[in-house]
């Protein structure tokens, strides 16, 4: 790990908490307390260390690397036959709050305290087998802090987003983007264009699966795009220099061929000449004021003494140094306003070049606003025999644009397709498909884009096939007469 380091979580069944690094570029993080899952510590001792180590947890939040010779798990020595005498009345425990907290401040380690749980335990032994492994990962996760550190990837990622936050993502189930990827048909040396507004997780995982081979272009609506989930992907510099972006508004005039790169949205802009000028005027405000100083000091010295003069002069000169240095401050905040703005303009010109060579090796859309209108305009840029796949959380948009798809033509194998899931728990003796699975996980509508011109032609000549068909039939049968 590098010293620049920031982490997702999430609790695994087995009661390790799962950290997901990943890189961004500010080291003031490290020293930062991170709280989780009733759980807080420190990442200092983690750099250094390669993903996949475990730590353990101190006392102070500090990580230790756990041993991997150490023995984690609890050995019992008996087990009932059923549990239909077990009553849970809460009075099974010997141990109370304050006895658990007191082993907890003489440092005694999860994996003991566990331990002594099992033995103030008056009905573990009379648990089955099964019941005995559930109670002790139970205790495993609220008295062990294990933490393995891993690399953030996509699967890791979008179920992350899926678990905890949903909604930023579109309810997007990390089935149906893997989906969305094969049926997308992302390799690398593509050139993908994705309209998403789902965090920029779709944007990730293309760029991930392309490897910074290729080119993306990520359409946008508002005043920029939203990268949040793309740039916990932890991707090197070499990777952006593949993404371009454009904007959602000038689409129409690019497909019209009005597009011109004065049009772009750009920041106000700021001319430093102007600023000369009106600092010009600010000097003149500042000799005024100066010159109606010198005069009320003046004025002061028939009155005052010397000393009193030199501090308001020394006052004077420590005002007009602030206002020279907030001015230069001021310019160079402009100069650097002004190059950014011009490379943003750079670079949206070159994604608006990109884009009129209409030769796009694929599309793939997933937002929240209506898929018709965003399909029918950015499918003028993909070449033909590409494939292109469209999101939605409902069914009925897509409906929609099916219909609109068929009728406008120029694709072909449309598919309407909803992902099922389910989990199942594989473990010796008892596996079985899990009682609590998702209700959905969204639509796809996939196809494969064609010239117009090819599937008339092509209508033509089954057409003229079958007007032809019978006169062949009928010559047959005068021949096979005569």
């Amino acid at each position: 790990l590098r010293p620049s380091l920031q982490v997702f979580a999430k609790i695994l069944s087995n009661g390790h908490c799962m950290i997901y690094g990943f890189l961004n570029g500010h080291s003031a993080f490290l020293s930062e307390k991170v709280i989780f899952e009733k759980q807080w510590f420190y990442l200092d001792n983690a750099i250094g260390h390669i993903y996949g180590t475990t730590f353990e947890v101190s006392s102070g939040g500090s990580l230790q690397p756990k041993k991997k010779m150490e023995e984690t798990t609890t050995e019992t020595k008996e087990a009932g036959t059923d549990n239909r005498n077990i009553v849970d009345d809460g009075k099974s425990q010997k141990l109370t709050h304050d006895d658990i907290k007191a082993l907890k401040d003489k440092g005694i380690k999860g994996q003991e305290i566990v331990q002594q749980l099992i033995e103030n335990s008056t009905t573990f032994r009379g648990k089955t087998e099964f019941a005995q492994d559930k109670y002790i990962k139970k205790k495993k996760k609220k008295y062990e802090a294990v933490i393995t550190i891993v690399k953030p990837s996509t699967r890791i990622l979008s179920t992350m987003y899926y678990a905890r936050e949903p909604g930023k993502i579109n309810h997007l189930r990390y089935d149906t983007l893997a989906q969305m990827l094969t049926l997308g048909n992302i390799r690398a040396g593509n050139k993908m264009i994705v309209m998403e507004t789902c965090a920029g997780l779709v944007l990730g995982a293309i760029m991930e699966r392309m490897g910074g081979y290729g080119s993306v272009i990520q359409m946008y609506p508002g005043g920029g795009p939203v990268r949040a989930a793309t740039s916990c992907f932890g991707f090197p510099e070499s990777f952006f220099n593949t993404l371009y972006e454009f904007p959602l508004s000038k689409v129409d005039s690019l497909v019209s061929g009005t597009f011109s790169s004065e049009t772009l949205p750009s920041e106000p802009e700021y001319n430093v000449p102007v600023e000369e000028e009106s600092n010009g005027s600010l000097d003149e405000k500042q000799t005024l004021i100066q010159e109606t100083e010198e005069e009320s000091s003046t004025e002061a010295v028939m009155e005052s003494n010397e000393t009193e003069e030199q501090e308001t002069m020394d006052l004077a000169a420590e005002d007009t140094e602030y206002k020279e240095s907030k001015e230069k401050g001021n310019k160079e905040n402009i100069r650097e306003k002004q190059r950014k703005q011009q490379e943003r303009r750079r670079k949206l010109v070159e994604t608006a070049a990109l884009l009129e060579e209409k030769n796009a090796d694929g599309l793939i859309v997933a937002s929240r606003f209506h898929p018709t209108p965003l399909l029918l305009s950015l499918l003028e840029f993909v070449a033909p025999s590409r494939p292109f796949v469209v999101y939605c959380q409902y069914k009925e948009p897509l409906l929609e644009c099916y219909t609109k798809l068929r009728e406008k033509g120029g694709v072909i194998n449309l598919k309407l397709s909803e992902t099922w899931l389910r989990n199942y728990q594989v473990l010796p003796d008892r596996s079985h498909p899990k009682l609590m699975m998702s209700g959905g996980g969204g639509y796809l509508l996939s196809g494969i884009t064609v010239t117009v011109e090819k599937v008339q032609s092509n209508v033509s000549t089954l057409e003229a096939q079958k007007i032809e068909e019978p006169t062949s039939k009928k010559r047959k049968l005068q021949e096979l007469d005569c």
